[in-house]
């Protein structure tokens, strides 16, 4: 049982930003303290690679180059300034902005003048605290940019293979556009999936013993919360195929045609992660069957003892009965043997009892 999560998959964040009612459309939610968001920008050709860590706005803005891709990460999103900046700079629509920074959105794309916005909902295992952790990512593309919106500051980079492909130039990266960069940051979330989906795999074959073995509430507790991460899983990856099928589609200048064949191979594999998705969710609800089944089982057997018990006491307290009337003109009232005789009647009832219960198969 040591493998099992000891919270639910779906960590609420410290932050939620939330658009006071009344305000206008694409308003950014105002925060209490302003928490500067970490900064980073990559800009690369076929043949070159500048990479910058803990930049400014100004700084990274500053380094994009139209002969070249782009990539502006951003993390944390409790610096509106750094947002509306980069919004100001690259056109971006003030809804897909206001999204960004309100986090716990459906995976979803929409399609602007100038640009892509993307939704992703990444999903990682922690295993220090055996943890599945949930973040939002928003992606913006254009023609030679994409921008990257993480929700947690220090939650660590989910995008790390990417800027490693990119400095070792491996695949097609550096010779392809945004839109290939915004593949790859799609592809990579996907893939994240699957260690996630193996250690759900793991913990569910491992309720499957522990539902017939150990009834206990610990159990019960543990399919509940493995229940619970299956949906928040689901809630990732079934938008997630809308996307991805929605960006396949897309006739546009800012997606070249080699993408839409990447982006088929994206598809797959989350169709592949649905399916086991959904099969583990069908085997959460069997496990929680075969868990009721083998408690209602137990308590059938605890029944049954109890009733033979208490079948057994019948006979017994009618011979008791009889004998603690004390009538005057008892005829085993004043016998010297009737004490035992009373006794071995009651034994004999009982073992008569038990021979018959265990005949009939009911002991």
């Amino acid at each position: 049982m040591s493998r099992f999560p000891r919270r639910p998959a779906s960590i609420l964040p410290l932050f939620r930003a939330r658009i006071h009612p009344g305000a206008l459309p694409g308003t950014l939610p105002p925060v209490e303290k302003t928490v500067p968001a970490r900064v980073s920008v990559i800009t690369f050709t076929r043949d070159a690679v500048a990479e910058k860590d803990s930049v400014t706005v100004e700084e990274a803005i500053a380094a994009v180059r139209p002969d070249g891709v782009t990539w502006i990460n951003v993390d944390g999103i409790r610096d509106p300034a750094v947002l509306a900046r980069l919004g100001e700079q690259f056109s971006l629509h003030p809804l897909a902005l206001e999204d960004a920074v309100n986090v716990g959105q459906r995976p979803k794309v929409e399609r602007y003048d100038k640009h892509y916005f993307m939704v992703l909902r990444t999903m990682r295992v922690e295993p220090a605290a055996a943890d599945i952790v949930e973040e939002q990512v928003s992606v913006f593309f254009g023609a030679h940019w994409v921008v990257t919106v993480q929700e947690h500051p220090d939650s660590g980079d989910c995008f790390a293979a990417v800027r490693a492909a990119i400095r070792q130039g491996r695949g097609r990266v550096r010779e392809a556009g945004a839109d290939y960069l915004a593949y790859l940051l799609l592809d990579s979330v996907v893939d994240a999936y699957f260690p996630v989906i193996e250690t759900m795999a793991e913990a569910m074959h491992e309720l499957e013993s522990a539902a017939i073995a150990a009834v206990s509430t610990a159990t019960l507790v543990h399919i509940q919360r493995v229940r619970r991460q299956l949906l928040s899983l689901r809630r990732a990856v079934w938008p997630m195929r809308e996307e991805i099928g929605i960006l396949q589609r897309e006739e546009s200048p800012l997606i070249a045609s080699e993408t839409h064949i990447f982006l088929r191979d994206a598809y797959d594999h989350t169709i592949q992660a649905l399916e086991i998705v959904e099969s583990l969710r069908e085997t959460a609800t069997n496990v929680m069957e075969i868990y009721l089944s083998a408690q209602n089982q137990r308590l059938n057997e605890v029944m049954k003892v109890l009733t033979v018990i208490a079948t057994l006491f019948i006979p017994l307290t009618f011979i008791a009965s009889i004998y603690g009337m004390n009538f005057q003109h008892m005829p085993e009232l004043h016998w010297r043997y009737g004490y035992p005789f009373a006794l071995g009647l009651m034994a004999a009832a009982a073992t008569v009892m038990l021979v018959y219960f265990r005949r009939r198969g009911w002991w």
